[in-house]
């Protein structure tokens, strides 16, 4: 008999203590990086949804698409001016934002979703006032910081057997204001209007490293802040880790930053002793369920 059969039972077997665990969770999951310019990685994300769906969890995808917004600006020669590194989003800019996430990034989600067998539905913040803004900082222009949140009609939509997929666009106070809204702190916003069981956010490194480079495969919200304060966690790892401390405080169980270049990163994460990156957590785990490794219970 081949091997490899073989080991794909024994795998599957292995995992039934952890789609167990996860039967009913809501699992909101930060798609981005490299990933979403690559066909195959595009099909094999896609893929791990449906799965995630077929075995009873409820993911629900929120995605980004800096790269692409940057190439339309190009091609339609509109100049990005940045104050402290972070670009200033004009009303010109903002249309072409929401051209570019709501149009053609959300829906090529949907399509590789629905190609691989699943039921997507591609929405944005501004769906049944869904996510309501206000400036984050009036430099930046309109770049958004969520105030009010209305996350039924992504409850609907996976109680519909639906897998949502949601551009970081929101609306504003005021009649016909758009925003753009980081597509981390989207899904820190999502995540915890939800009270998800998980939140996942898939970056192009390893997870949360020490001084030594290492990765840490366990945090509390203290050891972040300690390691943001002496320089551990820098640069482009901050937001992600306050968006995180932000989930955490609005009843998210637990936040993963893991490397979404490595094949199936999700279930490698939720379905495998191994996991797939830094998880932060701010509890301790339940008894342990029968079957699951010490440490794991009450993921």
């Amino acid at each position: 008999m081949n091997r490899n059969w073989i080991a794909t039972a024994r795998t599957l077997s292995e995992a039934l203590p952890y789609l167990q665990r996860y039967s009913g969770a809501v699992v909101v999951v930060k798609f981005g990086g490299n990933a979403m310019g690559d066909d195959d990685a595009m099909a094999e994300f896609a893929r791990d949804m449906v799965l995630m769906k077929q075995v009873g969890m409820n993911p629900v995808v929120v995605h980004g698409g800096g790269p692409m917004i940057n190439n339309l600006l190009d091609k339609l020669g509109i100049e990005s001016r940045f104050v402290r590194g972070k670009r200033v989003t004009t009303k010109e800019t903002v249309e072409v934002v929401e051209m570019v996430l709501s149009g053609l990034v959300n829906k090529r989600i949907v399509q590789a979703i629905n190609d691989a067998g699943g039921r997507a539905v591609g929405i944005s913040g501004k769906d049944d006032d869904m996510m309501v803004c206000e400036a984050d900082d009036p430099e930046l222009g309109f770049v958004g910081r969520p105030i009010e949140m209305n996350v039924q009609i992504i409850r609907d939509l996976y109680t519909a057997g639906m897998i949502p997929v949601i551009a970081p666009v929101a609306t504003g106070m005021e009649d016909n204001e758009t925003f753009n809204v980081n597509g981390d702190t989207a899904a820190g916003a999502i995540a915890g209007a939800l009270r998800a069981d998980r939140l996942l956010l898939l970056t192009d490194v390893a997870g949360v490293k020490d001084s030594a480079g290492e990765v840490v495969t366990q945090l509390s919200p203290d050891q972040v802040r300690d390691m943001i304060a002496d320089g551990q966690i820098a640069g482009g790892m901050i937001p992600k880790t306050e968006t995180a401390l932000m989930a955490l405080e609005e009843g998210v169980r637990a936040v993963i930053i893991l490397d979404g270049r490595v094949p199936n990163a999700c279930l490698l994460e939720l379905f495998t002793e191994h996991g797939a990156g830094s998880m932060i957590r701010s509890t301790e785990p339940r008894v342990k369920p029968r079957g699951l490794r010490q440490g794991e219970a009450g993921l």
